[in-house]
């Protein structure tokens, strides 16, 4: 079993910036692979970014791509969302998602634990 808790959402004006955390417990983080996924009011939920267990591996939905920048401390147990630049459309609720198959995965039904997500609202 491994339980993530998210930190850092807040509100930010678009333009600036925003580190979200994510520690996870356990003492085997570096065999999953990790993701961040958010969501919108009446929306569903969308991917957004995902690492391998080693960090080698990175992969982005299009519209965060160059602004923002997934990265993961296996020795914290933390994974991190480093968010450059965001704007209103990236207002949701942002939640990391880890998964035992390890690698990158970008829909939701790989992953098999999930944070209680963290609230990021970006003003214009």
């Amino acid at each position: 079993q491994v339980q993530l808790v998210e930190s850092g959402g807040g509100s930010v004006q678009a333009g600036g910036s925003l580190r979200l955390s994510c520690v996870a417990s356990g003492r085997t983080f570096r065999s999953y692979g990790m993701g961040w996924f958010r969501q919108a009011p009446g929306k569903e939920r969308e991917f957004v970014a995902a690492i391998s267990g080693s960090g080698g591996n990175t992969y982005y939905v299009d519209s965060v791509k160059g602004r923002f920048t997934i990265s993961r401390d296996n020795a914290k147990n933390t994974v991190y969302l480093q968010m450059n630049s965001p704007k209103p459309e990236d207002t949701a609720v942002y939640s990391c998602a880890a998964t035992s198959r390890g690698g990158v995965w970008t829909t939701v039904r790989a992953y098999d634990y999930w944070g209680q997500g963290t609230q990021v609202t970006v003003s214009s």
